[in-house]
């Protein structure tokens, strides 16, 4: 029977930790998006802020594989 609800809440918490997995693809769009209402407004500044972009959506989706290894983790290490 104890067995029983470390596993439940061991899924319980997987199930919260993918959430970040949501937060990171929200990140994403909210990091292009940026990007393109600024190139629009000044398409000469775009190709060097290009190399920046990039990197905040890659910021943003090692949160989102950080979330989904916590899951792993918490469904297979019990």
């Amino acid at each position: 029977m104890e067995g029983d609800i470390a596993t439940m809440g061991a899924y319980i918490g997987a199930g919260l930790a993918s959430v970040g997995m949501g937060g990171a693809a929200v990140g994403v769009g909210n990091v292009v998006g940026n990007f393109l209402s600024g190139a629009l407004r000044n398409p000469s500044a775009a190709a060097g802020q290009t190399a920046t972009m990039f990197i905040g959506i890659a910021f943003a989706e090692a949160l989102g594989i950080f979330s989904f290894l916590v899951a792993l983790l918490l469904m297979f290490a019990v």
